[in-house]
This record gives C-alpha cells, sequence and structure tokens, in this order.
C-alpha cells in the first residue's frame, strides 16, 4: 500500500470540518501510508505541546483513539507519535501521560488482515510495554531519564546513596523493556518499523548512559555503604553487567541495518577483579570469612573500573551526539504540501539535544533535580486560518498546488454531502 487512503482523506477533511487542526495534524501522521509519521506533522504536534492554549489530554487522547484501530499501521505509527513527542515535546505532554492509571492496552493486539500484520503485531505489543514503562518510570522518579544532565555534576553522578539504590532499579525496568523489543536485522523491513527502531536506538543509548553514571556513582561509594545497602548495590551491578551483554546485542543490530561500526559505542566492561571485591567486602560485614584484599589493591581494581564504566560514558555521550542530527528522515516536498499547515511556514521548531543542556531547574520534583525544557521559538501561535482552502500568504500558488486545492475541496463537499444525506434519510 502506497499513500493515503481513501479513508485517511476522508477522515483528514471531517477533522477540517470540525475545526480540530490537533486531531487533523494526529490523522495526517497516522495514515495508512507504510511509512514512518512525516516530519512536517510531527513539528506541528510538537508546536502544539508547547502552546498554553493547547489542551494536552485533548493531544494525547486523541493519540491514545488511534491505537484502537484494527490496522498495524495505523497503531505503530500512533506509538511512534507518542513516543516522538515523548523525546521532543514539552514536558507537560510527559507529565500527563505519566499521571493517567492507563496508557496503552495493546497486549493483546493483532491484526489479522496479513501476514506483515501477524508479525507487526508482535513489536506493536512490545514497543507499547516500553512506552508504557517510560511512562511509569516518570511516574515514579519524576524526571526522565533519557534528557537528565550528565557528566561530573550530573544528576547521577551527584545523587545521594538513599535515592541512587531507589532510583537505578527504576531504570534497569525501563531498559529491560526496551531491550525486550528485541528485532532481528531481517524483520526490519518496512519504514514503520525502521522509525521505531531509531528512536529507540536514541532512548537506548541516553538511558545507559544514565545507568552508567549511576553505577558508577554507586560504586564509588559501595566502601562506605551499610550492609543492607551493600547487598542491595551488588545485586543492581550483577543486573547491570548483564543488562550490557545484552545491549551490545541490541546495538550489532543497530550496526547491521546502517550504523556504522566505527560509530558504535564501545561498552567497555570493568575488570572482572571488581566483582570479586565487592563481595569479599560485603562478606566482611556479615561476618563471613573470606580472603581479605588489601586496602591499596581495593583501591586499584575501584579506579580501574571507573575509569573503564566512564571512557564507555564518553563513547555513549559520542554516538549521542552523532545520532541527534539523523532524527527522522526529512520528507521530500515541491512545497506544496505545507497547504495543510500554513503556520508551518512561519515557524522554526528546534529539539533539545542531549549534549546542549539547559540550566537547571531551581525547583526538585521527585527529590531529583528537573532540567528545564529546551525553548521552541515560534513567530505564530497555533492558529486555525479562516479558510482552511484559501491560499498560503505569500506562497507562490502553482499548478500543483492548485490541482491539490481543487481536490481537498472536491473531499470536503463530498463528505458534507454524505452526511446529510445520511442525516435525512428515512
Amino acid at each position: 500500500m502506497s499513500g493515503q487512503s481513501l479513508t485517511d482523506r476522508i477522515a483528514a477533511a471531517q477533522h477540517s470540518m470540525t475545526g480540530s487542526a490537533i486531531s487533523k495534524a494526529v490523522c495526517k501522521a497516522t495514515t495508512h501510508e507504510v511509512s514512518g509519521p512525516k516530519k512536517k506533522h510531527l513539528d506541528y504536534l510538537i508546536h502544539c505541546t508547547n502552546e498554553l492554549n493547547v489542551s494536552i489530554p485533548h493531544l494525547a487522547d486523541t493519540l491514545l483513539e488511534r491505537t484502537a484501530s484494527n490496522s498495524w499501521i495505523v497503531v505503530f505509527k500512533a506509538l511512534i507519535t507518542t513516543h516522538h513527542l515523548m523525546m521532543y515535546g514539552n514536558e507537560r505532554l510527559m507529565q500527563y501521560l505519566a499521571s493517567r492509571n492507563t496508557l496503552f492496552n495493546l497486549n493483546n493486539f493483532l491484526d489479522k488482515a496479513a501476514l506483515q500484520g501477524y508479525n507487526m503485531s508482535t513489536f506493536i505489543r512490545r514497543y507499547s510495554r516500553y512506552l508504557n514503562e517510560k511512562a511509569m518510570s516518570y511516574r515514579l522518579a519524576a524526571v526522565d531519564f533519557t534528557k537528565m544532565k550528565r557528566g561530573a555534576d550530573g544528576v547521577m553522578r551527584t545523587m545521594n546513596t538513599e535515592k541512587l539504590i531507589k532510583t537505578l532499579p527504576i531504570i534497569q525496568n525501563q531498559l529491560d523493556a526496551l531491550l525486550d523489543f528485541q528485532p532481528n536485522s531481517n524483520e526490519l523491513t518496512n519504514g514503520v518499523i525502521n522509525t521505531a527502531f531509531m528512536l529507540l536506538f536514541k532512548d537506548s543509548i541516553r538511558l545507559f548512559a544514565a545507568y552508567n553514571e549511576g553505577v558508577i556513582n554507586m560504586l564509588e561509594k559501595y566502601f562506605d555503604m551499610k550492609k543492607n545497602q551493600c547487598k542491595e548495590a551488588l545485586e543492581i551491578y550483577k543486573t547491570f553487567l548483564n543488562r550490557m551483554t545484552k545491549l551490545s546485542e541490541f546495538l550489532k543490530v543497530a550496526e547491521r541495518v546502517g550504523i556504522d561500526q566505527g560509530d558504535s559505542p564501545d561498552l567497555t566492561q570493568a575488570p572482572s577483579s571488581l566483582l570479586e571485591a565487592l563481595e569479599q567486602h560485603l562478606a566482611s560485614l556479615e561476618g563471613r570469612k573470606l580472603k581479605d584484599l588489601s586496602t591499596a589493591s581495593r583501591s586499584s581494581t575501584l579506579s580501574s573500573a571507573v575509569s573503564s564504566l566512564s571512557s564507555t560514558g564518553i563513547s555513549l555521550s559520542r554516538m549521542d551526539d552523532k545520532t541527534e542530527d539523523n532524527r527522522l528522515p526529512q520528507h521530500k516536498s515541491d512545497g506544496t504540501d505545507l497547504f495543510f499547515y500554513p503556520s508551518l511556514l512561519l515557524s522554526t521548531c528546534t529539539y533539545p539535544s542531549s549534549h546542549q543542556l539547559p540550566p537547571q531547574m531551581t525547583h526538585q520534583m521527585g527529590g531529583v533535580p528537573m532540567m528545564a525544557p529546551q525553548p521552541v521559538m515560534y513567530n505564530q501561535p497555533v492558529l486555525r486560518p479562516n479558510n482552511p482552502f484559501g491560499p498560503i500568504p505569500g506562497a507562490q500558488v502553482t499548478q500543483t498546488h492548485t490541482k491539490r486545492h481543487k481536490y481537498s475541496i472536491i473531499i470536503y463537499c463530498l463528505t458534507f454531502w454524505e452526511i446529510h444525506l445520511f442525516a435525512f434519510k428515512p
């Protein structure tokens, strides 16, 4: 299937009649076309999340309604659009999604219309579970781990022991849900799942970077912890080693589908002697006698481990910087498709970059310092034009533009006629 279906075009025309620009944009971002959502529609929705006169619950509910479709394409693209807005939209959207008791209920979703629907339904179920877990993580920690400040003075590196022990398992659960997506390179066969995988890849880099920094902080504090804290920290570290192995496998899939091997982050594990030192320290606190390590030997092992994990963090940051400039493939157009969103002609949309961190907010939420949202500048508010089929001021009307204009009027009139015919039918 190529291009928008007649159902998509009629639905967009109906939203034009009702005056809902947000519903129309969501409809166009989640068409039956087997490709990722177009950037112009995502830009418009991101714009909406930054406007105070836009209802965030209405935007979120409109996206959730699209996941009730029977088509795997529409549902998958609705999840992708939601994920994209979580990453680049205003934090108000994430706060609302996290406040809901339920988000996506797609555990039993199955599109039986075609063989591809069976295959893609599996990934839709996994993808929805990750987005649910992402929202739950925000609900528990009041912070998006993929956007938090990193570095020596970052949130995870400066967190105290008690908060650190509570926060790291939350990151582990979110990372587990992400890695459970488990695609093979031969299953990434269309633009929809490829777009979802790219968003997951970016989240995996940023999420593991925060995870890695939290573990570094925990190891530096380990030998000063109480016995119960050491026991929890040791289990967290063992889990961390296992997740590093799984992430390496996930990144190998990314290499096979287009990411250069030289760009892949180097996940350097800490020396195995560190685990032995951690276990021996816990045994000594519990009164069990094992081979003792000298203070100098323990300090050397810890220093080597921190150095290895720090190099991993640097590698992840470099990879994040390289992928940030390749968010979504640009939609090639002759310029006439801006007819549907005239406000985009006068707007400049900028996404927050993880390596360009805004100043830290003075308030705190849930005990974790929050980062101020990246400003998005616009020269015109989100307003629906009085005449949705009128020409764009200052734009050159070409022959193609005129044809599309006439075609939209025809759809508008047919839909209007169909509604009234049904209303007066005896």
